[in-house]
Parts: structure tokens; C-alpha cells; sequence
């Protein structure tokens, strides 16, 4: 078995010293493996995921990646017009160095990440004038330019539409494929099931549950996780024997 290239090791986080992200979290991501991060609004999912990329320190423990690990965050400020091939680019800023203009291997690095995603020929287009899925792929190419051993994506489907969350879950799996190592948080209970290999529930009572997708997502978990209770129906597509979670809404009932 392959060694982990994201390791934590009862890794803790606070801002303050009195209020806690995360406690006590431990886990192990491989190369070809996808986790998800799941847990409420404000549990520290995007904290976990900043710990993780080397944007802060943990405050206890340690989190530990083997090799460069590339953040895509949820939300990305755009103080100019960039074209798409510029914000590819971006992902090379290792590489090329302070004050540094891009040669000739990030040029071609980058349109490699925009092949991979199936944008090259949008490459001179304004990353504004892209659909919100398209603008999502192209955020991952950035990562990908970086050269990661580890992708981490911070829920990378939220604002979506599903054709496009399709596209980005598969992306996210073909990545992994590939070699790299995937830490993915969600709320989505379902993305997990589809795509990913392992799982990470930060509980909002007692300590944090990690393990194979399918043995962790129980109805009693994600119903103490999200305080709604839940459904997990088993399906068949094609020869696959398929899982979905079916929330139990309350206005259900009426």
C-alpha cells in the first residue's frame, strides 16, 4: 500500500484558544484517493482544508502533505479581467518565481491543465464571460498547473447545476486517477457516494468519524450531522449497485 500523501495526526485548530474548528482529527489520504469533508455550516471544513494547503499552522498536532498540495477555494475575488490563460497561470507562481515572467514550460503547463479539463480552446477568453461551471473547471486547471501531489477543493459543486456538478465530480475522480491525492468538502452527502473513496465527518457532538465512504455514511451519522434525519436507498445502474441519501424534509409531511 501505497504511503499517505495528506496525513493528520490528532490535528486541532482554534483562532482564539477557546473556540475550536476541529479536534482530535485523524487521517490518511493515498495517491489515487478521494475524501470527503462533510460537517454543518461553521465546523471548519475550509479551516481543515487552509491547514492542509500550508496557509496556517495547526494549533495542535499535525497535518502533513507529501510533496506541494494546490488549494481551490469556494469563492475567488477578481480584482482585474483576466483572461482564462492568465488565470491558469497563476498556478505556476512556484515555479516561475518572484518578479518572473512565464517561459515557455508554464505557457505549455498551462494549456496542458486547460486540455485536461477540456477548455484549451477557450484559453484567450475572459475568465468573466465563462458559465459558472466553466469558471469552476478553470479554477482546477490553476491547481493542476501548480503540479500537486495534493488537490484540495472546497466544495467544489455548491452553486452549481447538476450537469455541471457531473463534470466537476468526474473531473475530480479522473484527477485521482491520475495519481494525486483528493481532499473534497461537501454537503452533499451524495457527491461523497458517487466519487470518493473515504470519508470525514466533522460531527457536531463527539469525536469526528473517518473511514471508507460507504461504512462511515450511515443514516444515523449523517442524520446527527445535518440534525435531519435521512433515508439511504440502494439502486442498480447498469452492473454498479448504486447509493443515494433521500433527506426526510419536514414539509414533507404537510
Amino acid at each position: 500500500m501505497a504511503e499517505p500523501l495528506i496525513l493528520a495526526e490528532r490535528a486541532e485548530h482554534s483562532y482564539d484558544g477557546r473556540r475550536w474548528q476541529f479536534r482530535e482529527l485523524g487521517f490518511a489520504v493515498r495517491p489515487g484517493e478521494i475524501m470527503a469533508v462533510l460537517g454543518p455550516n461553521g465546523c471548519g471544513k475550509s479551516t481543515l482544508l487552509r491547514v492542509a494547503a500550508g496557509l496556517r499552522p495547526p494549533t495542535g498536532g499535525r497535518i502533513a502533505v507529501s510533496g506541494r498540495a494546490a488549494l481551490v477555494p469556494q469563492d475567488f475575488a477578481r480584482a482585474f479581467p483576466y483572461r482564462v490563460i492568465d488565470m491558469v497561470l497563476m498556478g505556476r507562481a512556484r515555479h516561475i518565481g518572484l518578479l518572473r515572467m512565464p517561459g515557455r514550460r508554464d505557457c505549455e503547463a498551462a494549456m496542458q491543465a486547460l486540455s485536461v479539463i477540456g477548455l484549451a480552446d477557450r484559453a484567450e477568453a475572459h475568465f468573466d464571460a465563462l458559465s459558472g461551471g466553466q469558471r469552476q473547471m478553470v479554477l482546477i486547471a490553476r491547481a493542476i498547473a501548480a503540479e500537486p501531489a495534493a488537490l484540495l477543493l472546497d466544495e467544489p459543486a455548491s452553486a452549481l447545476d447538476l450537469g455541471n456538478q457531473d463534470r466537476v465530480l468526474s473531473l475530480a475522480r479522473a484527477l485521482a486517477d491520475r495519481g494525486l491525492a483528493v481532499m473534497m468538502t461537501t454537503h452533499q452527502p451524495n457527491h461523497a457516494l458517487a466519487v470518493t473513496d473515504k470519508a470525514l465527518l466533522m460531527l457536531p457532538q463527539g469525536p469526528p468519524a473517518f473511514g471508507p465512504c460507504r461504512e462511515i455514511l450511515t443514516e444515523a451519522r449523517i442524520g446527527a450531522l445535518y440534525g435531519l434525519p435521512v433515508k439511504i436507498l440502494d439502486y442498480r445502474q447498469g452492473k454498479r449497485i448504486c447509493r443515494a441519501v433521500v433527506p426526510l424534509y419536514a414539509a414533507d409531511g404537510r
